[in-house]
């Protein structure tokens, strides 16, 4: 049995979001496909992530001089044994499948600081005498992302920097079997077009549910 993360990263439902609608219909088929398998949904707005602040940069520099988990801050304690939390379960999974728009050429904030929170040396890599080392080899990575206007080829293609940012970030854990769905060009075309192109994502995304 495989564990599926499930990270959406948008504010609104599936009704208001094209990345949530066709992310919906792409669970619906995978649990379909794979009903033995463990699905995790992670909605990035409604979790505790917690930011690199005073409180975690200071209470991993303690950890590191020598001093024990109980000599930390309650402010500190808390904070430190959440990302502790959210990059061991991040590290336990099998597959992940990332749900986002992209705003001002990037990912959202929220999904940002998540990708921070995973990103923890002896974690999802680590530093050798060769350079840096993924630990994550084998695993599997979806990424749905809706975008106004197309990005993922033509003029606006160097300005992406939502999906390009992740998949390398993925690809320095050391994962290489990375797909994307985009739903791009909604926000230049007539309602009736917009509606078209969120279908063949849809339909896009439940053939590749199949043998994800």
């Amino acid at each position: 049995m495989a564990t599926v993360l499930y990270i959406t990263a948008h504010p609104l439902d599936p009704q208001s979001s094209y990345s949530l609608a066709v992310g919906k219909e792409f669970i619906e088929a995978y649990h379909e496909a794979n009903p033995g398998d463990k699905v995790v949904h992670l909605d990035l707005y409604k979790e505790n992530i917690p930011q690199f602040d005073a409180d975690v940069l200071r209470g991993w520099e303690k950890l590191r001089s020598g001093s024990s988990f109980d000599q930390l801050t309650d402010a500190e304690k808390s904070k430190v044994a959440r990302l502790e939390a959210v990059v061991d379960q991040f590290v336990a999974a099998d597959k992940y499948v990332y749900v986002s728009p992209m705003w001002n050429f990037m990912i959202p904030p929220v999904l940002k600081a998540y990708t921070d929170t995973t990103s923890i040396p002896g974690k999802t890599f680590r530093y050798t005498e060769n350079g840096p080392e993924g630990l994550l080899t084998g695993k599997k990575v979806l990424h749905i992302q809706a975008s106004g206007s197309v990005y993922s080829e033509g003029p606006l293609a160097p300005l992406e920097m939502g999906y390009s940012y992740l998949s390398k970030v993925l690809q320095f854990y050391g994962i290489q079997s990375i797909e994307a769905i985009f739903v791009e060009g909604t926000a230049i075309k007539s309602q009736e077009q917009a509606s078209a192109i969120k279908e063949k994502a849809i339909a896009h995304a439940k053939e590749v549910a199949k043998r994800f």
